[in-house]
């Protein structure tokens, strides 16, 4: 009898790993890591996104927030976590600009399975009123007849915001003094006072202010104007031509996530960024909707890191 029940143990064994293994996707809640704290950008979209996904997943989707070193923290905890559909990371533009600052632990580029980009903004140049520029054309002419005397601010050293301004000033050939502050608040409240002269900032923090005089807008930073302000020209069209800066934001997941689930979770978000309730609520927070295939937003992060790069090592920028 012991030799009979031996093998038909097995078999049952195997039958429930069989069936283990054939569970349908997912079977369990699913984690998107925020590597940076609540209240920002990035837990903003995580948030909105995850909340879509339990809907078409029909299984709970979770923000976990990992802040941290740029975003470096979260970002590796979640590509080494295994490829098995139920971790992914929401990254944004400073995914792309960390391996220039930081030492990361990881390959951004091969380390990683790139699922979609979700939206994409531009950075608003602003003045303070009392800056005798109307436009870029005159800003230009500003800084070379007054090298080093235009102040700009930015919402710390090396984020998007700086080294945007820093790839404006090398491209206009003039020199600015970055002053930097812990966080875009303070410094717009200090351009805002005067105490600097000009900021790229986000649409949703500075339109406002252009909108009831305290601050002046002169130019998106992104290659086509925004719908939020079809009145406000491109930095490109108002004289500095092939300057562009967009901010976007996308999921990753660690390398080897297996093509089924690629394919899924791909097709689940192009249909959810294209939904009119999705894109009301990115255009809250200043962005539109993006969308693509994993090949187009592995390109995107390609391309963004070599840009980055030369920008970071032209000025010279060091991480805090």
């Amino acid at each position: 009898m012991r030799h009979l029940v031996t093998p038909l143990a097995c078999v049952i064994l195997a039958g429930g790993a069989n069936s283990a293994v054939a569970q349908p996707y997912p079977s369990k809640p699913v984690r998107i890591i925020a590597p940076f704290a609540p209240g920002g950008g990035i837990d903003f979209i995580a948030r909105v996104a995850a909340q879509k996904m339990t809907e078409t997943l029909g299984q709970q989707v979770i923000v976990d927030n990992r802040p941290g070193a740029g975003g470096t923290v979260g970002t590796e905890i979640g590509v080494r976590a295994p490829p098995d559909g139920y971790t992914f990371v929401m990254v944004a533009t400073t995914y792309s600009i960390s391996p220039s600052l930081y030492k990361v632990a990881f390959d951004p580029v091969h380390d990683i399975t790139p699922v979609i980009q979700l939206s994409q903004g531009p950075l608003l140049l602003v003045t303070h009123p009392s800056l005798p520029a109307v436009n870029v054309q005159q800003l230009i002419a500003l800084g070379k007849a007054k090298p080093q005397q235009l102040i700009y601010a930015s919402g710390g050293t090396g984020g998007v915001i700086h080294l945007s301004s820093e790839l404006f000033a090398d491209m206009a050939g003039i020199k600015m003094v970055h002053v930097p502050y812990k966080g875009l608040g303070p410094a717009l409240t200090d351009l805002i006072a005067g105490q600097v002269q000009l900021l790229f900032g986000s649409i949703t923090a500075t339109l406002p202010q252009t909108k009831n005089g305290r601050l002046r807008a002169l130019a998106v930073t992104t290659p086509k104007r925004t719908t939020a302000a079809p009145e406000i020209p491109t930095v490109a069209e108002s004289g500095l031509k092939d300057y562009a800066v967009t901010q976007w934001h996308g999921l990753i997941a660690p390398k080897g996530l297996p093509k089924p689930i690629l394919e899924r979770i791909n097709g689940d978000l192009n249909k959810i960024v294209q939904s009119k309730d999705m894109q009301e609520k990115l255009a809250g927070d200043g962005v539109t909707a993006a969308g693509g295939t994993p090949e187009q937003f592995a390109a995107l992060i390609k391309n963004e890191i070599g840009v980055w790069q030369n920008v970071v090592r032209k000025a010279g920028v060091k991480s805090e």
